[in-house]
C-alpha cells in the first residue's frame, strides 16, 4: 500500500483498540535512548514494520540477520523496571562477554557439567555398557551422552546454576538411561522432607519411600505415577542446600528395546544421591 493508505489503515486500527495504561516516562525514555545508541542502524530499516506489527497484534524482534516475527501471545506483559532494563543480562562467559543464553558452552561451569558426565559413566555397574555418540557429533546433537550447565538465577548477588547429565545404559541392544541433576543452593524453595523433595523432580509423582544412607535421609520414588518417562529416582538435599537427583529408566527412546532390569537397586540409587562426586558447588 502507499503512504496514504498505510496512514489511514493505522488510524483505523488504533481507533478500534483499547488504550493501554499510562507508561512510565522515565523508563520509556531510558529504553529509547539505549536502544537508539545500540541499534540505530537496525531499527532504521525495520521501524515502520515494527509499528505495523505492534498495532495488528504481532511482535517484532530485531536480530543481526534481520527481524524475526512471531505472534504476540495473550499472556501478561512485563513492565520495565525503574532503570528501564527489561531483562537480567546473562552471566559473563570465559571470553568476558555475556552468554548468548542460559547454557554455558565453555569455561568453568561447562567443565563442571562435563565432569559430572564422566563421573556418571564411571559409576555404571558391571554388565552394563555406556555407548557414546559417533565421533565429531556436535554438542547440540548428542543423544547418548549429554551434559549441560544452565544458569538459573542471581540470588543475593551470586549466580546460581544447575547441572544435568544423561547417559545411555545398555545390555546388548536393550538400552535405558541414567540421569543426574544437581541444583545449587538457593535457586528455588524446595521441600525439606525427603519424599516431598523427590516428588519435585521434573514435576513427576509416584510411590515414594525414605532410605537411610549413613546419617542421611533420601527420598526414593520406587514406582512412578502416570508419568512413565522414568522408572525410579532419588533426591537428597545436602546440609549446604545443594540438591541432587539421580534417576534411572528402562527405556531410552522408541528406536531401541528397553532394559529388562534397572542398573541400580533402590538402596544403591539412594546412596548415589549422597555421593560427593555429584555434590557440585
Amino acid at each position: 500500500m502507499n503512504e496514504d493508505e498505510l496512514r489511514a489503515g493505522l488510524r483505523g486500527e488504533m481507533a478500534s483498540l483499547t488504550p493501554p495504561p499510562p507508561l512510565s516516562t522515565a523508563a520509556t525514555l531510558g529504553v529509547a535512548r539505549r536502544a537508539n545508541v545500540r541499534h540505530r542502524a537496525v531499527w532504521a530499516s525495520v521501524g515502520t514494520a515494527a509499528v505495523v506489527l505492534a498495532v495488528t497484534g504481532f511482535a517484532a524482534v530485531a536480530t543481526p540477520d534481520g527481524p524475526v516475527y512471531q505472534p504476540a501471545g495473550p499472556g501478561p506483559q512485563v513492565a520495565p523496571d525503574a532503570s528501564g532494563d527489561t531483562a537480567k543480562p546473562w552471566p559473563t562467559g570465559p571470553d568476558g562477554r555475556p552468554q548468548e543464553d542460559r547454557t554455558a558452552r565453555a569455561g568453568t561451569r561447562y567443565d563442571q557439567g562435563a565432569k559430572l558426565l564422566r563421573d556418571v559413566v564411571a559409576i555404571m555397574p558391571t554388565g552394563y555398557s555406556t555407548p557414546d555418540d559417533p565421533p565429531n557429533t556436535l554438542y547440540d546433537q548428542r543423544t547418548l551422552r549429554t551434559h549441560q550447565a544452565q544458569f538459573e538465577d542471581t540470588v543475593d548477588g551470586v549466580d546460581r546454576w544447575s547441572y544435568m547429565t544423561s547417559v545411555a545404559v545398555a545390555q546388548g541392544e536393550a538400552t535405558g538411561r541414567v540421569i543426574v541433576e544437581v541444583q545449587e543452593a538457593g535457586i528455588r524453595e524446595l521441600p525439606t522432607e525427603p519424599c516431598a523433595l523427590a516428588q519435585t523432580f521434573w514435576g513427576m509423582e509416584g510411590e515414594c519411600q525414605v532410605e537411610t544412607v549413613g546419617a542421611a535421609q533420601v527420598g526414593v520414588v520406587v514406582r512412578p505415577g502416570r508419568d512413565e518417562r522414568l522408572d525410579q529416582w532419588s533426591a537428597y538435599r545436602h546440609p549446604d542446600g545443594v540438591v541432587v537427583y539421580v534417576a534411572q529408566g528402562k527405556k531410552l527412546d522408541e528406536l531401541r528395546p528397553e532394559l529388562t532390569k534397572l542398573p541400580f537397586s533402590v538402596p544403591q540409587l539412594a546412596a548415589l544421591a549422597t555421593d560427593e562426586r555429584f555434590h557440585l558447588k
